[in-house]
């Protein structure tokens, strides 16, 4: 029995296949004109926009007197808010209330509200970027909410926004979250609470307290990146700790005079990154006294702790040139080694 099919099917088959494959490409060839035709549209809208609007914004940050505004067009709202926010981050002071009143006379106030809270993940960031410049009291809530969200891009931002809302409250409530995020940039940190140390320092020392021990190492590490300070008793506390992790982190914090002799004692531990840090303490609080100490650790069998020791002997401003030269002709070879080395690194 026969069961081929006769040829004139597969030619069938055949001939409407490549009847689909041109369809195909001549849809994509239309999206593609109607893609670059919206894109051309947009570009028209936004130039319009800007032709329209960048004279007004540039009076407001200028403190000139606005009067009567044009309408803003519902569809135009989001091209004049990344408008204003691209001026907004050129501006400080007086200049930048001058563009929040113009937002809220627009209420751009009430968009970015409703963008922050039905907006897909864009709009949503856009959103949280224009609160923060207009520190918009009102969006608290939904802004805390969005700094405990588990997108580390639009949680931080949120962070930012709160800070730049009300620096002090944002530290009362937002202070254990900081600690415990792992995810946030530290740069980004550094940025954001540049200028809001001195609310934020004691909160966050408060809140270490009442930390997981777990939690601790991390949470110091983040708070010597942040270049953050912490009372003497209590830094002294985590430098007697007996968790080894502790005190590392601890001794990246240690830059006040009165942890000196708490330094000093780490230099002999048996944790070898101990020892570095506490070298590396040294040669930010180490006074005449501490010569010999970090002289003899030039010889530690780490090699990490003879480098650092021989960058603090380097950083010591009252080292003669007579005492250099001393280390330098030394006649434990590992010693004169990282010096030269530590110098050439300077030079």
């Amino acid at each position: 029995m026969d069961y081929r099919l006769p040829t004139d099917i597969y030619l069938l088959v055949a001939f409407w296949t490549g009847v689909g494959a041109l369809a195909l490409t001549a849809l994509v060839g239309l999206q593609i004109i109607w893609l670059r035709a919206s894109m051309r549209r947009l570009q028209r809208r936004e130039q319009q926009l800007t032709l329209k609007w960048r004279p007004l914004l540039n009076a407001s940050i200028a403190g000139e007197p606005v009067g009567n505004l044009p309408e803003l067009a519902p569809g135009d709202s989001l091209l004049f808010i990344k408008l204003w926010l691209h001026l907004q981050q050129a501006v400080r002071g007086e200049a930048s209330e001058g563009l929040n009143a113009i937002a809220r006379r627009l209420g751009c106030d009430e968009k970015v509200r409703a963008l922050l809270a039905r907006g897909n993940r864009a709009e949503r960031l856009l959103a949280v970027l224009a609160l923060g410049h207009m520190r918009d009291k009102a969006s608290w809530s939904a802004l805390a909410r969005a700094a405990h969200a588990e997108d580390s891009a639009s949680s931080v931002h949120a962070l930012w926004a709160l800070v730049q809302t009300d620096a002090a409250r944002a530290a009362q409530e937002m202070a254990p979250l900081l600690l415990r995020r792992d995810d946030w940039p530290l740069s980004q940190l550094a940025n954001i609470l540049q200028n809001a140390r001195a609310e934020w320092q004691p909160v966050l020392a408060d809140a270490l307290v009442r930390l997981a021990p777990q939690d601790l190492p991390q949470a110091l590490r983040l708070m010597a990146a942040l270049r953050m300070e912490l009372p003497l008793l209590q830094l002294r506390g985590y430098l007697g700790s007996s968790d080894p992790e502790v005190v590392l982190a601890a001794l990246r914090l240690a830059r006040l005079p009165g942890v000196l002799e708490d330094v000093r004692g780490h230099l002999a531990s048996e944790d070898w990154r101990i020892r570095v840090q506490a070298v590396r303490a040294l040669g930010e609080l180490g006074d005449r006294e501490d010569v010999a100490r970090l002289r003899a650790m030039l010889s530690d069998p780490q090699w990490w702790v003879r480098y650092r020791a021989a960058q603090a002997l380097l950083a010591l401003p009252f080292l003669s040139e007579d005492e250099l030269n001393e280390l330098r002709n030394a006649g434990d070879r590992y010693a004169a080694d990282m010096i030269a080395q530590a110098e050439a690194e300077v030079a």
